[in-house]
């Protein structure tokens, strides 16, 4: 055994490099090569599936199982490994000690002419093995996002190359939510259910995205997960942790699940065996796997109050005994409680039930949520972060509800991602991070950038954001592409900002039925001017007409056509529609108001609307019966729940189709650009700060200035500036819609020249009318009245409560000012 031992160290690495600068993995007339203890999980044979279909369309060759002595690959799970396997980590100088206790680690080293992947458990070595696809030039996105990789004759590595990670928060997955008009009637002709194969292609996505779990689909119309036994076969056997949302304890899916004729009423107080009998029967199912997530508490069968309570008390004290009886559940069908995964959503009317006093147990973990517009509502206090379960945030990239949703394209800007992920982290949440998706392709890069800091948490700061998104870019796309492209996304996201394509209609969702059809408010004129600051409405429009130049100078330029489809997807789709339907909403809005006026301006204006409405009806058409040929047949809707900013444009002259075709083709390319015109006014983006405190950093692609700035309690940022009028004048200080996640207030205070401070409070009751504009705007703006000679001022703006993050500000002389929607910076 000895003389074996001996022998295996000796073959370990034993292949020597073409030179002293890289290792040759593939190429010179060999495949690639590799070798898999014996000994490994399911999830290690999943990735090594994907690796080889990924190094067949890399490479055109199928890669070769070999023994130690001839792969040139070599993959060790450590967990499972035997003494030889171990010693040559050792050999390595492989850390073993960081792979034993990180989180999901691997380690990929180059050592003597070999590529050893090593990962302290499945997972991890499933994330290695796939690291090696990533260096093979494989995105994350080639089967989601038709990124087809380029064939290369050759790959390899640096001698020297080698990394070694692991997770920063223990799980990170996703939530697949309102799905109804994206991902269910994709997956399955009758649109009734996801089936296990798209799970399984989710699944794979969240390996090569570096995830571990998933809270599946649960919508009215949709099947449950666990009504089809090989879901949860798949999953386990990639690895993938299974929970369930807010409103689903104990792993059920009670859209789907509870019948009420079977079972009657989902009433913990009239029928809690009921119940609990249904509770039990999944526990039972479950009580043999490892990767459960046990959310507990309860609410109603689809995100609503709990069924039989009506005061706040009578609820506090029936959520508390569900919580103890549950715990009485899960010892007796699947053991010690406090070994098993439980997750407390404090979400809507629970979170104030939890402030009441309600006692979670120690070892459940507390998830806190977004406010579903990206401002994360609440936050562990120093108690909480001592917690034995940790915390979590479940986060929304997508949203259905009021005010307003937003469930076609993904827009939520990078820098809103980052700010408040961070901030989760930095408050020792770091147990389950999910984002709410209706469908991981549409929201791939904010779902990239959400998993990567999930993954990392140092992989990006409020000052590389930029740098990431150009690196995705240039992994989707190339360099050349990503270096044309990357501005103009920026553009993209800061147009998005300020007001996201599904907002433009102003109007609002689940309101009084008693006066609005569906409870759905119509389409009304925006704030956008046409007469103020230059036109700010057209100078909308002009933005939004250079980026869709540049987005189609790439497409025909920079994009080879492997990438076609991947580029439409991901990058012309999403551009050009929030584009076209800005130009749909504020050119009927121009419409409206020239309808008592110049005629041929109104009817040139109605050709314009119209022109882009079919615009995005075409493409969304191409989207679901061309792309890929077909693959995506029904995954896009531009119009789900059937709102009425998402139709036809509201116009005072109708058009036929021929007409808007004929007029749309007579129609000049040239375009007058709009130029601000401050018209008297001071105007900055908070980060021109003349002083700051040190360490103030803004936040790239944050607010509508795109370089949003935090503050830390106590913390004022000064401005120099002259004022070249003198008497009254209004001063707007515009700020990041934050919340008070430390369950505070949120006050700041400006003062110019040192006056006596005016303190404001952007705090908003959730749901109040004023959140709405907030959150539907992206700027909280608070509006004081002030007396200024002519000449040079300072004003200084000081965060008096945590979470304050300053955006822009204005001075306006005019107090008559009409109604416009932005600060006007240049």
């Amino acid at each position: 055994m000895r003389k074996k031992i001996i022998l295996l160290f000796l073959s370990c690495f034993s292949l020597v490099p073409v030179n002293a600068d890289e290792l040759v993995w593939f190429g010179n007339g060999k495949p690639v090569t590799l070798s898999v203890q014996k000994r490994t999980d399911p999830v290690v044979t999943v990735a090594l599936r994907m690796f080889n279909s990924d190094m067949r369309m890399v490479t055109d060759a199928e890669p070769q199982r070999a023994d130690m002595k001839r792969a040139t690959i070599q993959i060790v799970q450590l967990d499972k490994a035997g003494k030889a396997e171990k010693q040559c980590l050792m050999k390595a100088g492989v850390d073993t000690d960081f792979l034993r206790n990180g989180t999901d680690a691997f380690v990929v080293k180059v050592h003597e002419g070999r590529i050893l992947v090593a990962g302290g458990n499945g997972r991890g070595t499933a994330y290695g093995l796939l690291e090696l696809s990533r260096i093979a030039g494989v995105s994350p996105w080639v089967w989601w996002g038709d990124v087809t990789p380029e064939r290369k004759p050759r790959l390899t590595i640096a001698t020297d190359y080698m990394t070694k990670q692991s997770a920063s928060v223990e799980k990170r997955g996703i939530f697949i939510n309102d799905e109804d008009w994206s991902l269910r009637p994709w997956s399955s002709s009758d649109g009734r259910r996801i089936t296990t194969d798209t799970y399984r292609r989710v699944f794979e996505l969240l390996l090569r995205l570096r995830a571990n779990a998933v809270w599946p689909a649960m919508h009215e119309g949709t099947e449950a997960f666990f009504a089809n036994p090989r879901n949860k076969i798949v999953a386990d056997s990639c690895g993938i942790f299974i929970g369930t949302s807010h409103c689903e304890p104990l792993l059920r899916n009670n859209v789907g699940e509870w019948k009420v004729k079977e079972r009657g009423a989902f009433n913990y107080r009239t029928n809690r065996e009921a119940v609990q009998n249904y509770w039990t029967d999944r526990l039972k199912e479950v009580s043999k796997s490892s990767t459960n997530m046990f959310t507990i508490g309860m609410r109603g069968i689809h995100d609503g109050s709990m069924e039989g309570y009506k005061t706040a008390d009578e609820k506090f004290h029936a959520l508390q005994q569900v919580i103890d009886d549950q715990q009485q559940l899960i010892a007796k069908h699947i053991g010690d409680p406090r070994k098993q995964m439980q997750v407390f959503v404090p979400y809507k009317e629970v979170l104030e039930l939890y402030t009441k006093g309600l006692r979670v147990p120690e070892t459940a973990t507390l998830m806190w949520c977004d406010d579903n517009y990206g401002y994360i509502t609440r936050l562990s206090d120093p108690r909480e972060q001592q917690r034995q379960g940790g915390a979590g945030v479940y986060y929304h990239l997508s949203y259905w509800g009021r005010p307003h949703d937003h469930l076609w394209l993904t827009t939520t800007q990078p820098g809103l991602i980052f700010h408040q992920m961070r901030q989760a982290y930095d408050h020792n949440v770091r147990k389950l991070w999910i984002a709410n998706v209706h469908d991981p392709k549409v929201s791939a890069y904010d779902l990239e950038l959400f998993l990567d800091m999930a993954w990392n948490i140092d992989c990006v700061n409020g000052s590389t954001l930029d740098n990431h998104l150009k690196q995705w870019l240039t992994t989707q796309f190339g360099a050349e592409a990503a270096n044309a492209l990357a501005p103009a996304m920026k553009e993209f996201y800061r147009l998005c900002g300020i007001r996201r394509p599904e907002f433009m209609g102003w109007s609002q969702v689940e309101r009084d039925k008693k006066i609005y059809d569906r409870g759905l408010s119509p389409v009304r004129n925006s704030e956008f001017s046409t007469t103020q600051f230059g036109n700010e409405l057209d100078r909308y429009l002009d933005d939004y007409h250079r980026i869709v130049a540049v987005v189609d100078s790439v497409a025909k330029r920079n994009i080879p056509a492997r990438l076609h489809d991947a580029f439409f997807a991901a990058v012309e789709y999403p551009v050009k529609s929030a584009a076209f339907n800005a130009v749909k909403m504020l050119e009927a809005q121009r419409a409206r108001q020239l309808s008592n006026g110049k005629q041929a301006e109104m009817k040139a204006a109605c050709v314009r609307s119209l022109d882009a409405y079919r615009r995005v009806m075409v493409m969304t058409d191409y989207y679901n019966n061309d792309l890929a040929n077909g693959k995506w047949h029904d995954i896009m809707d531009n119009n789900p729940r059937r709102l009425p900013s998402m139709g036809a444009p509201v116009l005072p002259y109708l058009f036929t189709d021929e007409d808007v075709k004929a007029a749309s083709a007579t129609e000049t390319n040239a375009r007058k650009y709009h130029a601000i015109d401050l018209d008297g006014v001071v105007a900055r983006n908070a980060s021109s700060f003349t002083t700051a405190p040190e360490g103030t950093a803004p936040v790239k692609m944050l607010g509508h200035s795109m370089n949003a700035v935090p503050l830390q309690k106590g913390g004022t940022l000064t401005y120099d500036f002259t004022f070249d009028h003198e008497g009254e004048a209004n001063l707007t200080v515009a700020l990041i819609p934050t919340q008070p996640n430390d369950s505070g207030d949120l006050r700041f205070q400006v003062s110019i020249d040192g006056a006596e401070p005016t303190v404001f409070s952007q705090k908003e009751p959730f749901r109040s009318e004023q959140w709405k504009v907030n959150v539907l705007r992206g700027q909280a703006r608070r509006t004081l009245k002030v007396n200024l000679s002519k000449g040079s001022h300072r004003l200084e703006i000081k965060a008096l409560d945590p979470n304050i993050v300053v955006d822009q500000w204005m001075i306006d002389p005019n107090l008559k000012r009409g109604t416009h929607y932005l600060i006007p910076v240049k």
